[in-house]
């Protein structure tokens, strides 16, 4: 396995020793534990949002069923591997007050004690505490400098700073800015999320300061994902101007692949802006049926070329981190 030593000593001991410094971010839908499961034994942090986990009514949490699963292959693989083992796993909550499954999700990922937690639209001190209950790790995603300090005062241990350009619910300030503003005050876990689809952008996320970087996208184009072939394949065609910066289908600024939208009869050029009160996190998915089809992803998809195995993309981007290093250590020897 490809490796690259780096001193990330200064992390809490879950976020250490990456095979590169990643984290599969958690796609709506899509992630599930095959996708998980395969990301971190390929030794990067993978995730998945808690409302992916979806069962009948009457049936039992299935979020409890996939916490099991993972955990099991997991501990497996790293028996059978003890020189490389498998990356930490870590699920996304939202906490937005429309998510009326939070706290069963909630108790359910402190009985497995999950170790990382993603927590998203909303900081909320009981969720961290229930986290830090058993020593689990908190990352907040946010968009702009004030949220961050409001995640961290109330109890986060990380961030995520969703940078212009990242799929989903992306924020619009360029990486460069948001980067510097937060590494003014806070010195703790830092994953920046925003068009990272390659080696280069992966070790250009370090240079700016973050810790990890955080990909989503072009896990789309992967086997394991939970995603219509059609998308798969509509990331692997498109590129950076194919991406749509729009609030009309969540109520929250996000970007969207031009093409699906024409697929739905919309015009990517004149679309509304969404009423802020029409977001909608609860589980029944209810949304207009045109949207159904309407596909996230972020700007960097220009380097996604074919839809493969999770393991390959990852190797992909480790053999380019690894390249585009020693390239650097060229230009400025000691």
């Amino acid at each position: 396995m490809t490796t690259w030593n780096r001193d990330d000593s200064h992390l809490p001991k879950v976020l250490r020793g990456l095979r590169i410094p990643m984290i599969g971010s958690p796609l709506f839908i899509i992630s599930n534990p095959d996708l998980v499961i395969a990301q971190c034994k390929a030794g990067i942090i993978g995730s998945f949002p808690a409302l992916n986990a979806r069962e009948a009514e009457g049936e039992p949490p299935l979020l409890d069923a996939w916490l099991t699963r993972i955990k099991e292959e997991l501990d497996r693989h790293n028996q059978e591997n003890p020189d490389n083992p498998a990356a930490p796993y870590a699920v996304n909550q939202i906490v937005h007050r429309s998510n009326g499954r939070l706290q069963r999700d909630i108790d359910i990922c402190v009985k497995h004690e999950v170790p990382v937690w993603i927590t998203s639209l909303g900081a909320r001190v009981e969720v961290n505490e229930a986290a830090h209950s058993y020593g689990g790790v908190v990352f907040h995603d946010i968009i702009n400098n004030k949220f961050a300090r409001k995640a961290i005062e109330k109890g986060a241990d990380g961030l995520v700073a969703v940078a212009a350009g990242a799929g989903g619910h992306a924020g619009s300030l360029s990486p460069f800015a948001l980067i510097r503003e937060i590494r003014e005050w806070f010195d703790g876990p830092l994953a920046l999320s925003g068009a990272i689809a390659s080696g280069n952008s992966l070790l250009g996320a370090l240079a700016m300061g973050a810790d990890f970087g955080y990909v989503g996208s072009p896990f789309i184009a992967t086997d394991e994902a939970n995603a219509d072939p059609g998308y798969k394949q509509m990331i692997v065609d498109s590129a950076g101007d194919d991406i749509v910066y729009s609030s009309l289908f969540t109520g929250v600024w996000g970007n969207y692949l031009r093409g699906s939208i024409v697929n739905a009869g919309m015009d990517p050029e004149n679309l509304p802006t969404a009423d802020p009160t029409s977001m909608n996190f609860s589980t029944d998915r209810e949304k207009p049926k045109a949207w159904k089809t309407i596909w996230g992803s972020g700007q960097g998809i220009g380097a996604v070329k074919s839809i493969g195995p999770a393991r390959a993309l990852v190797d992909r981007i480790a053999d380019e981190y690894l390249a585009a290093g020693t390239s650097l250590a060229r230009q400025f020897p000691d």
